[in-house]
């Protein structure tokens, strides 16, 4: 199975809507062995993250009054993406794609006023 990342915006009921995705396939967060073993990693915490780690456990909603502080948190591992890589053993470039596509639906739901869903 497959990780993905898409924005969404919540309804008079509260329920989440996701938006469209990008038409170039980019709402991929990695595969869904990343909740433990990337995302979810000591290594991960050990960095700071605090939002990203919660996919060991469950689904990640990011709510709108949070995408600024997970967008830091996206800044905070960029640096870090090689290193993920080889500590996690991933190719050469995968974590930088995943933060990638991560952050871009971050700032897509900074745009309209909604938040993230990593599932």
């Amino acid at each position: 199975m497959t990780l993905l990342v898409h924005t969404f915006v919540r309804g008079r009921s509260g329920r989440p809507h996701l938006l469209d995705d990008p038409p170039d396939g980019s709402d991929m967060a990695g595969f869904e062995s990343c909740r433990t073993d990337l995302w979810g990693s000591r290594r991960v915490r050990e960095l700071g993250a605090r939002f990203l780690p919660e996919l060991a456990s469950y689904d990640l909603y990011v709510e709108p009054e949070d995408v600024e502080e997970f967008l830091a948190e996206c800044e905070l591992l960029r640096p870090h993406a090689a290193a993920l890589d080889a500590h996690c053993g991933y190719r050469e470039g995968y974590v930088a794609e995943r933060l990638a596509n991560i952050t871009a639906a971050a700032r897509r739901a900074q745009d309209v006023g909604g938040g993230v869903l990593v599932w």
